[in-house]
């Protein structure tokens, strides 16, 4: 186990972030596609009628507003390059296909690819680029680095990844104001024994807001299986002991 490059806690052998990092990193991947969707449809289209079911759950009661200079911005074509340097100081309001397709270019220069020229010798080298199998928009670029964030997260950059996605993500927040909704738990914490686990859309662990320990799915669904057991068990000791007093 290793430091976190990130915060206090430790990552696994061979990776820069501890799992809920990582969880950060995949979970806003997840969620950015359809905050640019949001984007799209309320400041970019005349007239669109308010939605409703959207990424935090709920809709709003006013009309769009005119379309905002920083929402073009961040739905423009752009130019990958140089975004996705760890040490790029490019303006945050960075368009968001700029961004993926710049980190997206970043890592595949570092991965190993292996092929054979005319005479079979096999070379090793970095990609030259990296391709999207479904086309180039946003949501493409969000499943490409999906796919590679266990190679992304053995790389010194992926500190670099969590720092810039987060600010892009909550930036996006900020503009569509919505957030993933989170889902309480019926089990309590099994290490401080509050109420107060979540699971949020996109994210794979299980957190818990009070003390911040974390669980697997399969971790929580033991954990619960186990807690509805104990409390059987109570329910039909209470159930005998009423038998007996009567």
């Amino acid at each position: 186990m290793t430091a976190c490059a990130v915060c206090p806690r430790t990552a696994p052998d061979g990776q820069r972030l501890c799992l809920l990092c990582a969880d950060d990193v995949r979970g806003w991947l997840a969620e950015l596609p359809g905050q640019a969707e949001l984007l799209a449809a309320e400041f970019l289209t005349p007239g669109a009628a308010p939605r409703q079911g959207r990424i935090g759950g709920t809709g709003r009661a006013h009309s769009p507003v005119p379309v905002d200079l920083r929402v073009l911005v961040l739905l423009a074509p752009g130019h990958p390059g140089p975004v996705g340097d760890p040490a790029d100081d490019t303006d945050p309001s960075v368009p968001i296909h700029a961004f993926l397709a710049g980190w997206a270019g970043h890592i595949a220069y570092t991965y190993p690819a292996v092929h054979r020229d005319p005479h079979g010798t096999a070379h090793t080298q970095p990609c030259e680029q990296a391709w999207p199998a479904k086309g180039r928009t946003i949501t493409a670029w969000c499943t490409w680095h999906t796919a590679y964030l266990p190679y992304t997260l053995t790389l010194p950059a992926a500190a670099g990844l969590h720092e810039q996605l987060g600010d892009l993500v909550h930036r996006l927040r900020g503009l569509t104001h919505t957030e993933p909704r989170a889902h309480p738990r019926a089990a309590p914490c099994p290490q401080c024994d509050s109420f107060a686990l979540l699971r949020t859309d996109g994210r794979w662990h299980i957190h818990c807001t009070d003390c911040g320990h974390n669980l697997t799915p399969d971790d929580y669904d033991q954990h619960a299986d186990a807690y509805r057991h104990t409390l059987q068990e109570k329910t039909a000791s209470m159930f005998e002991l009423d038998k007996i007093a009567t």
